[in-house]
């Protein structure tokens, strides 16, 4: 009897190009997607995003958008899926202007926006020094319902702290706790940044008694950015102050940070220490 003849199918093909986004092989899933072809297979949606998402996994946002190219150009329609790997993938290769033409491109490819495409935007527009449209991104998630978390938020703060608006950033992280969202270091580090870039000594100390009652936890940025700002502000003992504390009694430290209520009071209790 003639030996049976296995042929791939498209689940073989999708299956191996989805692993090579594990190994960031994304030049074999490239090649696989062009070889469904040659094996008379029309790749659909899954085919596509897992190629694109190797893309964005291995940094080649251009290849990701010369597959979105080919899908539009083909019969397979791109899904909410597709659009958020190639924001992202525009997000991590500083490309904000495609990551915000691909958010508009959505709602007209009947692809609804989602938190995940919001954020990507926002973070790319974060890192692309545009506060203002990432300010815009966080309004217009309000407006269409969408959930506002600790990512957006942060993103958003993190774009004022780079373009020098210290109060908008603060005036985001007090707006968290109104939206049910509870700030991370991450969120602080950025509103502590942001104070210290202006001169602002004193609100990156009241920041690190407020990161204790939020339960985060003051780290080496936190510190380091306020030691800056007392630097700036010509608060030379209070520096002082918090880096002996940090270096030869770090444990004590924090324990003040957690049940200190007024940031008056801080250099009083690590001056304690010296």
């Amino acid at each position: 009897m003639p030996a049976a003849q296995t042929q791939p199918n498209t689940f073989s093909f999708n299956a191996a190009i989805s692993a090579c986004e594990h190994s960031l092989q994304w030049q074999w899933a490239v090649l696989l997607l062009s070889e469904m072809a040659a094996c008379k297979l029309s790749p659909d949606v899954v085919s596509f995003n897992a190629a694109i998402k190797t893309t964005e996994v291995g940094g080649q946002w251009q290849m990701g958008l010369c597959l979105l190219s080919r899908m539009l150009a083909s019969t397979t329609v791109p899904d909410q899926i597709t659009f958020n790997t190639c924001i992202s993938a525009c997000e991590k290769g500083l490309h904000w202007q495609h990551a915000l033409y691909l958010l508009a491109t959505m709602p007209i490819a009947r692809a609804a926006p989602d938190e995940i495409s919001y954020n990507a935007s926002i973070s790319a527009c974060e890192k692309g020094g545009q506060w203002q449209i990432a300010l815009c991104l966080l309004a217009a998630m309000h407006s269409e319902q969408l959930v506002r978390d600790v990512i957006s938020f942060s993103a958003a703060i993190s774009a004022c702290e780079k373009g020098g608006e210290w109060q908008l950033a603060l005036e985001l992280l007090h707006e968290m706790p109104g939206a049910d969202v509870l700030p991370n270091e991450v969120t602080f580090n950025s509103a502590i940044s942001a104070c210290q870039k202006s001169g602002q000594w004193q609100m990156p100390l009241q920041l690190l008694v407020d990161m204790a009652g939020a339960r985060a936890m003051p780290d080496t940025v936190s510190f380091n950015a306020t030691i800056s700002a007392c630097e700036k502000g010509m608060q030379w003992l209070m520096a002082l102050c918090l880096l002996n504390s940090i270096l030869y009694h770090p444990l004590e430290l924090l324990f003040i940070f957690v049940h200190i209520k007024h940031p008056e009071d801080i250099q009083t209790k690590c001056c304690f220490f010296i």
